[in-house]
C-alpha cells in the first residue's frame, strides 16, 4: 500500500483515538458529582480518576503524577499555571494525533492489511496506541510539570511520574481506533496491488527473532528483578537539579518489577513468571514473522514493528497476570486493569533496540531482502 492510500486510514485512526482520549478526559469530571459512588464504590472512582486525569482538561481536578492529592487541589482560576496546564494539554493531544499519525502510516505502507497480513496490521495498530500515548505524555511533560507551583522541585522523579500516567484507557482507545483504520485501509486498499509476502529463510527468521528477543529478556529478565531495579533507582547520588535520574532510568528500562521465590510459595512464583514466559513467547514469534510480513525489511519497518511485538507481549502478559490476580474482591473490579499499559516506555527502548538487533541478525543470516521481479495483484 503506497502512502497515497495509506494516509485516510491513517488520518481516521489517528482522529478517532484523539477523541476517544479527549472524551474520556472530559467524562472525568462526571466523577466528581455527589451520585458516582453509588454507582461505583470508593476505590473504584479513584481508579478511574486516576485512569482519566491526565487526558482532561480541567485543570482543577488535576491530581499529581503520583496521585496523591484529591480532586479539588488542582489549579484554579485565570492563572499562568493553569495556562502552563493547557497548554500541556494541547501540546499532548496534539501530539497523539501526529505520533499515532506517523507511525499508522509507516505500518500500513509496510504491513498492508491484504495478502494475510489483516490480523498483524491490526495488533500492530492496536500496539501502536498506547506507545503513541505515552510519547504524547513524554513530550507535553515539560508544561505539566511547569504548571504546578513546585515545578522546579524534583524534576526527574516528576517526569517519571507523568510519562507512567497514561493508564489503561490509551489501550482500549487504541483497539477501537485500529479495528476503523483496518476496516478503512481494507477498503482503501481493495484495488491495489500489494507486493507479494516475501519468503525469508527460516534459519535467519528464528535467529533474528531470537536475537530481538534477548534485549528484551534484559529488560524483563535482568533489569527488572528487584535487586538490579533498586540499585538502577539508588546508585545516583548528589545535588542539585538533576541529582535522581533512577525514576526515570526505572521507567524507560524495566518492562517489570521481581523477586525470587523466597517472599511466596514457589508454585505461587512460578505462576507469576508463566506471565513472563508468555512475554517472551509473544515477542519471539512476531518477530519470527515480521520479515516476511513486512514488504520491504527496512530500517524504520523492523524497529517499530519490533516496538509493537514488544508491546503486545507486554499486553499478553498482563492479561494473564490480570487473570491470576486476586485482588478484585479487595479493591474492585477496576483495579484488575489498573496495571494495563503500564511498561510501554521500557516496551518502546528495548522494542526499538531488539529491532535493530534482528535487522542486523537477518542482515548477516544473509537476508538482503530483494525486491520481487513482478507484482502480484491482490
Amino acid at each position: 500500500m503506497n502512502y497515497r492510500r495509506a494516509v485516510i486510514p491513517a488520518l481516521v485512526g489517528a482522529l478517532l483515538i484523539t477523541l476517544l482520549l479527549w472524551w474520556a478526559g472530559a467524562s472525568a469530571q462526571a466523577l466528581q458529582l455527589r451520585g458516582s459512588t453509588s454507582v461505583f464504590d470508593m476505590d473504584s472512582v479513584n481508579e478511574l480518576r486516576r485512569w482519566l486525569m491526565p487526558w482532561s482538561y480541567d485543570s482543577s481536578v488535576a491530581v499529581p503524577s503520583d496521585g496523591s492529592a484529591d480532586a479539588g487541589t488542582g489549579l484554579t482560576g485565570d492563572t499562568p499555571y493553569a495556562g502552563l496546564y493547557s497548554t500541556a494539554m494541547q501540546i499532548r493531544f496534539v501530539a497523539v494525533f501526529a505520533f499515532f499519525l506517523a507511525g499508522t502510516l509507516l505500518l500500513l505502507r509496510r504491513i498492508p492489511p491484504a495478502r494475510g497480513r489483516t490480523p498483524a496490521t491490526l495488533l500492530a495498530l492496536w500496539a501502536w496506541g498506547p506507545v503513541s500515548a505515552t510519547l504524547a505524555v513524554t513530550v507535553s511533560a515539560p508544561w505539566l510539570i511547569a504548571s504546578r507551583e513546585h515545578g522546579s522541585y524534583r524534576v526527574l522523579p516528576q517526569l517519571a511520574g507523568v510519562i507512567a500516567s497514561s493508564g489503561p484507557v490509551p489501550v482500549f482507545a487504541g483497539l477501537l481506533a485500529a479495528l476503523l483504520t483496518v476496516l478503512v485501509a481494507r477498503v482503501s486498499a481493495k484495488d491495489a496491488e500489494p507486493l507479494p509476502r516475501r519468503d525469508v529463510p527460516a534459519r535467519a527468521a528464528r535467529l533474528a527473532a531470537s536475537a530481538g528477543t534477548a534485549v528484551v529478556a534484559l529488560s524483563l529478565a535482568v533489569l527488572s528483578y528487584q535487586s538490579v531495579a533498586a540499585w538502577i533507582q539508588t546508585s545516583f547520588s548528589g545535588v542539585g537539579l538533576l541529582s535522581e535520574p533512577g525514576d526515570l532510568l526505572r521507567q524507560w528500562l524495566l518492562l517489570g518489577a521481581w523477586s525470587g521465590p523466597a517472599t511466596t510459595s514457589l508454585g505461587h512464583w512460578l505462576l507469576y513468571r508463566a506471565a513472563d514466559v508468555l512475554l517472551l513467547a509473544v515477542v519471539w514469534w512476531s518477530l519470527r514473522l515480521l520479515p516476511g510480513l513486512l514488504t520491504r525489511t527496512t530500517v524504520p519497518a523492523m524497529a517499530v514493528g519490533a516496538v509493537c511485538a514488544t508491546v503486545l507481549g507486554l499486553l499478553a502478559s498482563q492479561v494473564l497476570h490480570m487473570a491470576i490476580d486476586d485482588t478484585a474482591a479487595v479493591w474492585g473490579p477496576v483495579h484488575v486493569f489498573s496495571a494495563l499499559g503500564t511498561g510501554v516506555p521500557a516496551a518502546l527502548t528495548f522494542g526499538l533496540t531488539a529491532g535493530l538487533a534482528a535487522l542486523a541478525t537477518l542482515r548477516l543470516a544473509g537476508d538482503r531482502d530483494p525486491l520481487p521481479s513482478s507484482v502480484v495483484p491482490a
